[in-house]
């Protein structure tokens, strides 16, 4: 399986140009890359086949140009990268850091309502309190609270 914390920052960030442009080939990634970064063409072609061998990327030669087109769904390496975060907490600090990260994040409103419905669904069968699942519980000062 296609795991996205194999992508490195650098990776991440060729994905997030080509997840926009749907499919494109080397030279439109290079123009698009250069104009975000102060990256070599050949650093971006190292990108790229790194990209490919790590199977997040599929090119097809086309004539004498290469097209490259995501074999991974933003949305679902966002998840991916995400949930693997949040697997390393606390289940009883998650809650915490979620909010921690809304208050910090730009959200438009439409966001906004878009978590108030989860919130009210989840609200429904959520427990009174989560239990610690922490690796020293009897050390963790959360759970002695």
């Amino acid at each position: 399986m296609v795991q996205a914390s194999d992508m490195s920052n650098a990776e991440w960030q060729m994905m997030r140009v080509i997840w926009t442009m749907k499919e494109a080939t080397s030279s439109e990634i290079i123009t698009a890359m250069q104009q975000k970064k102060k990256w070599s063409e050949s650093t971006i072609k190292t990108l790229l086949r790194r990209l490919v061998q790590k199977e997040m990327l599929m090119t097809q030669k086309v004539s004498r140009h290469f097209i490259y087109r995501p074999l991974i769904v933003e949305d679902d390496a966002m998840i991916q990268m995400t949930s693997e975060v949040f697997e390393r907490l606390c289940s009883m600090k998650k809650g915490h850091t979620v909010a921690e990260l809304i208050t910090d994040m730009p959200l438009s409103q439409s966001d906004i309502m878009n978590l108030q419905d989860i919130l009210k669904q989840k609200m429904m069968t959520a427990p009174e309190t989560i239990a610690c699942d922490c690796l020293a519980p009897a050390s963790c000062e959360r759970c002695a609270e």
